[in-house]
């Protein structure tokens, strides 16, 4: 053989040793860690968002035009049903009752002496000594006159009202808000000028809306709303601040503030709006809850949580963080035995505060990847490992409450 040929084969195979040396080594498997789905009872809830508002809001406004001459009460203090709130300059109004009732006065003298002479009339009538034209206008005279007086009483009346306008009152007990208009300035000028409002505040009233599904399903939470009055629902009050459901079992309504923090008295459901609202599918509901420290205000936001008895028996959960979302689908890594990642489409159902229901697609006992859910891929090999608290992404331990609807 050629020296030169194999010179030149030995090189070339020399060189592909060489590449082949410098090739970089196959990446290792990630490691991944996992957790077994596991099945057990979750407390599942309709949720919504709801708004607080006094049970009693009433308006006080200046119904008389006037300077305001004062104020009875400090911004923002409890006020009793009767209590004066603010008064109004009143002379002109003494003036104007002063007067009507003078004009009273005149046309009452007016109609007793056309009745004198209207009995005169009819005894000259029957001795011949005057027409019965002459008692007609006797008669007449009477009744204009007997019409002057209950003009005058009326306007006796208005008098003595907008004299009493100037002076207002609390309605009912409750909290009044700031003043809108100070002592000095000059109110009524333009119509009714709201001066301040008084709510009464415990109970409070609780607005939020419900989905149509969520109201039909649960007709039973509706039933006898006209007997929920006041009375009732301060009944259902105690008996759940005692630990207890109301007379027909419900659990009642939580409450949670817009701070997270859970309110800690528990509200009752007394009304619904007459229809559904096409455009939301939702009806309004109205809760009444005790509000004995005045610690929460009309105004406030914060969310409605409703028990849903029926729902959360033995279901599949697993973390929100091993869940994968492509375009809307969910998929998770399930790790078989030969430690090979097949990517599974799952459907979900209720989601928590890091838990998500699964309603489809896995079964108890597999292996999940719950963190490093970034480095997997369908048929991938990867090194698992056991969560370090595998309890608290497994979800052996007591969950958060799972949302089961958002309104």
């Amino acid at each position: 053989m050629n020296p030169k040929l194999i010179s030149l084969v030995f090189l070339l195979s020399l060189t592909a040793a060489c590449e082949e040396a410098k090739k970089p080594p196959p990446p290792s498997p990630p490691t991944v860690y996992v957790a077994p789905v596991v099945r057990r009872d979750v407390p599942l809830y309709i949720e919504a968002v709801a708004t607080l508002d006094g049970y009693d809001n009433a308006d006080i406004r200046a119904r008389v035009r006037g300077f305001l001459r004062t104020q009875g009460y400090k911004d923002g203090s409890s006020v009793k049903a009767g209590q004066a709130l603010f008064t109004i300059e009143a002379t002109e109004y003494v003036a104007a009752q002063s007067s009507a009732r003078a004009a009273l006065t005149r046309a009452r003298v007016v109609q007793a002496h056309n009745r004198v002479q209207l009995e005169r009339e009819q005894g000259l009538l029957k001795s011949g000594m005057v027409s019965q034209q002459d008692v007609d206008n006797a008669s007449a005279n009477f009744a204009d006159a007997d019409g002057q007086v209950q003009a005058a009483e009326a306007q006796v009346q208005q008098a003595d009202l907008n004299l009493s306008y100037t002076q207002l009152h609390s309605p009912i007990d409750g909290v009044a808000g700031l003043a809108l208009v100070r002592i000095g300035n000059l109110v009524g000028q333009d119509g009714p000028t709201l001066l301040t409002t008084v709510s009464q505040i415990d109970p409070i009233r609780v607005n939020f809306p419900m989905s149509e599904v969520d109201f039909v399903k649960f007709p039973e939470r509706f039933k006898r709303l006209d007997a929920r009055d006041l009375a009732w629902a301060k009944k259902q009050f105690a008996l759940l601040d005692a630990g207890k459901t109301t007379e027909t079992g419900d659990p009642g309504l939580e409450i949670l503030l817009t701070d997270g923090s859970t309110y800690p008295h528990r509200a009752v459901i007394v009304t619904t709006n007459r229809q559904i609202d096409p455009s939301t599918g939702t009806i309004q509901v109205q809760a009444l809850v005790p509000n004995p420290d005045g610690n929460v205000r009309p105004g406030q936001y914060g969310r409605v949580r409703i028990t849903r008895p029926e729902a959360g028996h033995a279901v599949l959960v697993v973390p929100e963080k091993a869940l994968v979302s492509v375009q809307g689908t969910y998929s998770v890594g399930v790790v078989g035995a030969d430690d090979k990642v097949q990517l599974r489409r799952v459907e979900v159902g209720p989601s928590a505060q890091g838990l998500r229901v699964i309603d489809k697609g896995i079964t108890e006992g597999e292996r999940i990847v719950v963190e490093g859910v970034q480095k997997i891929s369908d048929g991938a090999q990867v090194v698992p490992k056991p969560v370090p608290d595998a309890s608290s992404s497994s979800g052996a331990s007591p969950p958060a409450p799972v949302t089961a609807a958002k309104n």
